[in-house]
């Protein structure tokens, strides 16, 4: 990999057009441009996350999945191409198991916040999710690995109960969703 990246600006992309990792050229709002991107942005967020104090064990667990995003993403870069098999998503659900145990049933609907760092598991939630209707749009015209969509759906299940774990692991509690008060007649 040395030499790959030695030179950032290309000016390929200067007409509104993106290679992609097979050679192929395509429009930068192309729908599987759309779906790299998001899954880029869902890693760089998760990047922020991985940059507050987290526990150790949580910590891992970020970084296990930015490492996953990026193979996400350069299998979105070679249609035909499949990186993220069932595994990966066994794996999640695992993690999902093990973090979900030790936390009380929900009672209500939360809201994202608490802690800075719950925020962001919340925040990386919401662009997962988004990351996964690109697949899925994209889907519709192209092949796309029926585990890396699953692996987003398992994904942002588990940033979900991050997020709770880190406000418990913190001694704060979750931002219950306050059902409003019927209009005054």
């Amino acid at each position: 990999m040395g030499h790959r990246l030695s030179r950032i600006t290309t000016r390929t992309g200067d007409n509104g057009e993106t290679g992609l990792g097979d050679g192929s050229r395509v429009a930068k709002d192309d729908a599987r441009i759309v779906a790299l991107g998001d899954v880029d942005e869902l890693n760089a967020v998760l990047g922020l996350l991985a940059a507050e104090a987290l526990p150790e064990d949580v910590q891992e667990v970020v970084r296990s999945i930015q490492n996953r995003l990026f193979d996400l993403g350069g299998e979105l870069s070679i249609p035909g191409h499949a990186l993220v098999q069932a595994d990966h998503v066994a794996q999640l659900e695992t993690l999902i198991g093990r973090y979900n145990a030790d936390l009380p049933p929900l009672k209500e609907f939360i809201l994202p916040g608490g802690t800075r760092a719950a925020a962001l598991a919340h925040l990386a939630r919401t662009v997962c999710r988004r990351a996964e209707r690109a697949l899925v749009a994209l889907g519709r015209s192209q092949h796309v690995s029926p585990h890396a969509r699953v692996y987003l759906n398992r994904l942002s299940d588990l940033l979900f109960i991050l997020a709770r774990v880190l406000n418990r692991r913190a001694g704060v509690a979750d931002l219950a969703w306050q059902k409003p008060a019927p209009p005054a007649r």
